[in-house]
Parts: C-alpha cells; sequence; structure tokens
C-alpha cells in the first residue's frame, strides 16, 4: 500500500463497559498497522455520552492496552500535540463545525419533544412504513428550522428551547466511498436518517464528534468495526460539506460465535466464553496469545503460519488480506495458542503463582523445587493456573485414588508394588530418572512380567492420578524416600479394595 502522508491512526472506544476483546481487535491492527509504517497509534476515549460514562470502564481500557502491551503514542496520560484526548473537552471544536453546517444549510435546529417523536414514529408505522425516521420526507411536517420561520427559530434559541442539532441529508443522493477491505461501497440518500450531531445537553453524538477530531487529529486511516459501515454514508456527507478530506476507510469483520451471528455478551455467557479483555486476564491467559489469535481473527498471512510475536505482526500484517466475511470464535483455538506460548517461557517466568499457592501450606519448600516441577508440567498446562491443579501430588501425598483407575487395578498388584518398593529401599542413593526406570525393569524381570505391567500401579500409587508427565522423571523429583512410602501406603488401601470387591 502507498501511503501519501504520515500515518495517523486512532483507537477511540466509549467507556461505558469493559473492554471487549472486538475492541482489543481493532486496537491491535490499528497498533501494527502504525508501527509498521512508522507512524502515530492514538488513544481517544468517547465519553461524550455522559449517561453511560462510567470512570472505571475508562480505567478498564486503560489497564487493558497495558496489559496486552499495545502502548499508544498520543492520548490520555501521556498527552500530545492534539491534547486533550477525551471528546467530553472538546466541545469548542464541535460547535463550530455544526455552526458551519446550520450556517451552510447541510444542519439544522430541531424542537421537537420526545413526545412528538413518538406520535410520528407512530404515524408512519401505522401507515406501512416498516421503519420510521427522521429524515428528508418527516423532516417537513416537524418542528424544526426549515418548517418554523426564522423569527420563531431566534425566538426559541434565545428562550433556552430544548433543541437538537440534525443532519440535512439530501434525498436523492448516492454516497460512494471506498473501503480498502471492501472496495467500493454504495448507500443511497433516502435510506439514511437526518442523525443527531449535537444532543440537547450540548454534547455532540459519536458521528460529529468522530469527524471532527478524525480531522483536527490529522488522523490518516480509520480501522474500525463492521458495525460503523452503516453510519460511514454520514461521516463522508459531513466531510463533503465541511470541506475536509475523509481519512481512509477500513471495516473490519465481525466476530461471530459458535452458534452464529454477532458474539454478544448474552450468546457468550450462554456459551461459557469470556468477551471482556479483563476476563481472559483474569482467567490466565497470555496477552502475547490472545493477540496472536486475534490477529488471525479475518486477517491471513498468505501461508501457513500460525504463531507470530507483536513484532513478527508489525511485520506481516496488511489490510488487504483482512477479509471481508465474519469470522466464528473458537476458544479451543485460544486455548492452544495459550498453550504453545506457555511451552516457550522459561519454567522460573512461569513458577510464581505455583510458588506463592504451595508455600501457604508448605511454606518451606524451596524455590528450585517448584521450577523443577513447572518444567516436567510445562507440555501440559493450557493456563498457568493448571499448573496449581497438576502439581498437587509434588507436595503432598495422595489423599484419594482415581476410582476408575483402582478398579482397573489387577489382584496382584500390590504384589508388584510391593516388589518395587522392596528394590527402591535396596540403594540409598538419590533416585534418578535412570534409576527409578531401572527399578522398574528390575522388579519386572523378577517378577517375571512386562515393565508396563507395574508401570501403571506404580503411577496409580505415586501420583493418585493416571496422567502426567514422564512417570520415571516424577519420581526422582519427588525422592526416593517419598515414593516408597506412598507406594507402601498404596499397598495397605489397594489391597483393602481388591479384597472388598
Amino acid at each position: 500500500m502507498e501511503l501519501e502522508k504520515e500515518v495517523r491512526v486512532r483507537f477511540a472506544p466509549s467507556p461505558t463497559g469493559l473492554l471487549h476483546i472486538g475492541g482489543l481487535r481493532t486496537a491491535l491492527y490499528n497498533f501494527v498497522f502504525a508501527r509498521q509504517h512508522k507512524g502515530r497509534f492514538i488513544l481517544r476515549i468517547e465519553d461524550t455520552d455522559r449517561e453511560r460514562y462510567h470512570e472505571d470502564a475508562e480505567k478498564n481500557i486503560l489497564d487493558a492496552l497495558q496489559w496486552a502491551g499495545l502502548e499508544y503514542d498520543e492520548g490520555p496520560l501521556v498527552g500530545g500535540p492534539h491534547a486533550p484526548y477525551h471528546q467530553s473537552q472538546r466541545g469548542y471544536s464541535y460547535r463550530v463545525a455544526a455552526g458551519r453546517l446550520i450556517e451552510d444549510g447541510h444542519a439544522y435546529y430541531a424542537f421537537d419533544t420526545h413526545d412528538e417523536l413518538e406520535q410520528m414514529r407512530t404515524r408512519l408505522l401505522k401507515a406501512g412504513n416498516p421503519s420510521p425516521r427522521y429524515d428528508a420526507i418527516t423532516r417537513m411536517s416537524m418542528r424544526n428550522s426549515i418548517t418554523l420561520s426564522s423569527q420563531e427559530v431566534d425566538r426559541l434559541l434565545a428562550a433556552g428551547a430544548q433543541h437538537v442539532i440534525r443532519l440535512k441529508v439530501p434525498r436523492r443522493e448516492t454516497v460512494r466511498f471506498h473501503d480498502l477491505i471492501r472496495g467500493w461501497v454504495s448507500f443511497e440518500s433516502h435510506g439514511i436518517d437526518d442523525q443527531v450531531l449535537m444532543k440537547s445537553d450540548g454534547m455532540p453524538t459519536y458521528h460529529l464528534a468522530n469527524v471532527v477530531d478524525d480531522h483536527d487529529m490529522g488522523i490518516s486511516h480509520v480501522i474500525r468495526g463492521e458495525e460503523w459501515l452503516s453510519s460511514t454514508p454520514k461521516h463522508i456527507l459531513m466531510y463533503e460539506y465541511l470541506g475536509w478530506t475523509a481519512p481512509k476507510l477500513a471495516h473490519l469483520p465481525l466476530i461471530l460465535s459458535p452458534a452464529g451471528g454477532k458474539l454478544s455478551k448474552r450468546n457468550a455467557d450462554e456459551l461459557g466464553i469470556p468477551v471482556s479483555v479483563e476476563q481472559y486476564r483474569d482467567k490466565g491467559y497470555e496477552p502475547e496469545a490472545l493477540l496472536n489469535f486475534l490477529a488471525l481473527l479475518g486477517w491471513n498471512p498468505g501461508d501457513d503460519r500460525e504463531i507470530f510475536s507483536l513484532e513478527e505482526l508489525v511485520e506481516a500484517f496488511s489490510i488487504e488480506r483482512i477479509g471481508s466475511s465474519g469470522v466464528q470464535f473458537n476458544l479451543d483455538k485460544l486455548r492452544w495458542f495459550n498453550q504453545q506460548y506457555l511451552r516457550t517461557k522459561p519454567p522460573k517466568d512461569l513458577a510464581d503463582p505455583l510458588l506463592r499457592h504451595v508455600r501457604n501450606e508448605h511454606p518451606d519448600v524451596p524455590e528450585a523445587y517448584v521450577v523443577s516441577v513447572v518444567s516436567l508440567l510445562q507440555e501440559r498446562v493450557t493456563l498457568r493456573d493448571d499448573l496449581i491443579s497438576l502439581s498437587r501430588y509434588f507436595f503432598e501425598d495422595p489423599s484419594q485414588y482415581d476410582a476408575d483407575a483402582i478398579a482397573k487395578l489387577k489382584p496382584e498388584a500390590p504384589d508388584y508394588l510391593t516388589a518395587l518398593a522392596h528394590t527402591l529401599e535396596r540403594s540409598s542413593e538419590e533416585l534418578s530418572a535412570v534409576a527409578a526406570e531401572s527399578a522398574v525393569h528390575q522388579t519386572a524381570e523378577g517378577l517375571g512380567v512386562k515393565p508396563g505391567a507395574l508401570m501403571f500401579p506404580a503411577r496409580l500409587a505415586v501420583t493418585g492420578m493416571t496422567v502426567g508427565p514422564a512417570l520415571f522423571d516424577s519420581m526422582a523429583l519427588i525422592g526416593r524416600a517419598v515414593c516408597i512410602r506412598r507406594i507402601r501406603d498404596a499397598v495397605v488401601r489397594f489391597e483393602e479394595y481388591i479384597h472388598a470387591t
């Protein structure tokens, strides 16, 4: 893609709730595009909806971007040449733009009350209009500066009458623009409503504010979600009326629920899929894995690669390779990505949560021992917290055994384990994985059975489980004395079970 000027992109979330993973994907695409072209990534807080604004939601957005490693160049906390970066603090620019649109005949004052608007909608519905709206036709029967005399308009404004400012959308016009993902897109203006630009509380709507701010902040490319595609013709008209050049546009595909439709909070909850970035952080997902997964949720590199660091995404990314069709969310695939990233980390980097957990009950456990446990389990975990649930037997004797596994024990299992305990007791050396394997083979040979006949009851006796990392490595880490004690305890309990059945 050839660029004519400096790349300046923005992520402009509304702080009305927790940051959605779809929002994080939008931020990611903007971030990597800016970094790839040595441009600027701007964070702008669109907080003009004061009824729905939550200070905690804004903090959540900032925290989520920091956790994900998407550092912005301009925005709240860091400032920049186009401050302030909160729309609620940029009212003067919006009033000036709205005034220009009114002066040039492209916008108008509307004094309609809530009841009058409801009456209009009811009238249109009864007349067979399934989508009643305030537009080029209905505006002529409403109370606005088009239908009222200029003297009446001046009187109402002077009296402080409640009003909004609406965009005057032409009745018969084709609004056409080029989307970097979808190609040329056209809308007929008869299907577009006279959008409110300034609300009765003096705050701008998203539509006016984002056009003004994108112009004032020199935004070169707007990369945003598909849900804004239908609003774009209103924005294009405003750029035209204000005499400004619109930025290049790219509307990202929807993230779809596995059950179909957009991945909303409601259907995600029903399917057990987290939707906020905070939920993924709290559940122990790695930020690099989540970004990698989201990057491929709509974009493809053109080859078979799946694992990308953030730096590699910056190098490989291109808007042209983003598809226009919705992409289904796959939690299993995300878990796979997380597993891959965990496998690449040094065991010491993963040990802290497990160490804190274990020391609540075993305060003297050495850190080096915990790191060794992590090293053995690392290939088997999907989330960091899995280390806690999978590692219990490394720190305490099994209090119970897998019931299905005990049911599969052969009657001679206690004798096999007794023989294995004797073999282990004959040596006082530190137990290594090689020595543990040798002990099992020696015992099996003495019993006249294959080593596999001992492996199953031995694992169950030592760990209480039927699956886990390599048995001999586990026995070596647990230690000879503990293995012998657990095997002898298991013999008693296994015999009790076998005799009972």
